[in-house]
């Protein structure tokens, strides 16, 4: 026998009525679920029943729990509430039992660690999040100020927006206590902390320096257009350059890049817990449940054509736009940057953006290769794949176990 190995194109034969296929990143998709090929934890004794359905439990469960909260089982204490208090406990025992539901049925993601469930809680906290932007999209700017309070009752009050920018001054001779009070001030606020983890989490997303080069000059751009709207965008020239990009960003860019190098050079042997050998593996293994269970390189490719140098300047805009959409809202609802509500919906966007990002990176892979040169590969495989031959094909072990014999595969090598 020989050895055939075909690199750069990983082409994958469909069976002839459709019903199943085999994504590129050896994840079987079968009448409209998804099941990680690698996931030996699945199969494992010590947390299979973590990934059977306890539908009716829950069920269960979550009725007595609304009939509790609910006050019926104590009626006379209930009736003292107001109609607000009424109203607002209704509304997040609505979120909650949908939330509970999108627990249990909604689509799962691509995700899987550290339990394909709280890929869908997030997915329905995405759904919740997108219904209450409609709902707000329909009322009067004070109306929507007003509702506020619902959620927060530290919310619908005017703030004062700090301009960073009134006083540019590095050294204050005039001031005793502190001449670098501006330089302080600034670096000791919330927003310097958070540029740092942004970026470190945007590296580890986009898993491109360049583009995050891009990503990061864009937004002071971005801050340099609205600053005539937007108080918080009024910044000096030392903290625009030097402190955003030149200090918070560029560390968090290299931070990021260094975690994306660690787990792109990782190898993954995913061993079930009952099976590790002693206390100390098993305890390593319940903690790499919260590690990814695959890393994916990523190649955009940016300039490789037009389109797809389109299609990069699309992922960009759509990053710009929802980063700016914070502090719009921020500023039009009147809520300070450390409250609860915009913690939430930035810890949200970040879970959101992770699948998003992993999907859109797949779909522009996917299509690297024109279809004229995979139809070229195709037939040289249906040529050399000839039962009469004795003919082994290069692939990863994890890989093969997906694959019946009749199918067939030229794998990356």
């Amino acid at each position: 026998g020989f050895t055939v190995r075909v690199t750069y194109i990983s082409i994958i034969f469909m069976e002839a009525d459709g019903s199943k296929s085999i994504s590129r990143k050896g994840t079987t998709h079968a009448n409209g679920g998804a099941h990680d090929s690698c996931a030996d934890d699945e199969l494992d004794p010590w947390t299979a029943w973590a990934y059977r359905p306890r539908t009716i439990t829950l069920l269960f469960i979550g009725a007595c729990f609304l009939i509790w909260a609910s006050g019926a089982l104590d009626p006379e204490s209930s009736r003292s509430d107001d109609v607000v208090t009424s109203v607002k406990r209704g509304v997040w025992a609505m979120i909650a039992v949908f939330l509970t539901y999108c627990l249990l049925q909604a689509p799962s993601t691509v995700l899987i660690r550290p339990h394909p469930a709280i890929w869908r809680l997030v997915h329905g906290m995405a759904v919740v999040y997108l219904v209450a932007l409609t709902f707000l999209l329909f009322q009067k700017r004070d109306d929507a100020r007003q509702f506020m309070k619902y959620l927060h009752p530290d919310l619908g009050f005017e703030l004062p927006e700090r301009s960073y920018g009134s006083d540019c001054r590095i050294y204050v001779p005039e001031d005793p206590n502190n001449r670098f009070k501006n330089l302080y001030a600034t670096i000791f606020d919330e927003f310097f902390l958070a540029h740092i983890l942004g970026w470190w989490g945007k590296a580890i997303m986009i898993r491109n320096q360049p583009l995050l080069w891009v990503l990061s000059i864009g937004f002071e751009m971005m801050e340099l257009t609205f600053r005539h709207m937007l108080p918080n965008f009024n910044e000096c020239w030392w903290d625009s350059i030097i402190l955003d990009i030149l200090l918070c960003n560029w560390f968090g860019i290299w931070t990021g890049m260094r975690t994306v190098r660690y787990f792109d050079g990782k190898t993954y042997e995913w061993v079930g817990i009952s099976r590790q050998p002693n206390i100390i593996g098993k305890v390593k293994r319940t903690l790499g449940q919260f590690t990814p269970a695959r890393w994916d390189k990523d190649e955009w490719h940016p300039l490789l054509g037009p389109w797809r140098f389109v299609q990069i300047l699309f992922l960009c805009i759509v990053f710009l736009t929802v980063e700016l959409n914070t502090f719009f809202l921020k500023f039009c609802l009147w809520i300070p940057p450390r409250n609860p509500i915009i913690i939430y919906r930035l810890i949200l966007w970040w879970l959101i953006a992770i699948p998003t990002i992993r999907e859109y990176n797949s779909y522009l892979q996917d299509r690297i290769i024109p279809k004229s040169n995979a139809s070229v590969a195709g037939d040289f495989l249906d040529v050399v794949w000839c039962r009469n031959f004795d003919i082994f094909v290069d692939m990863d072990l994890e890989i093969a176990k997906i694959f019946r014999e009749e199918e067939r595969l030229i794998y990356i090598t």
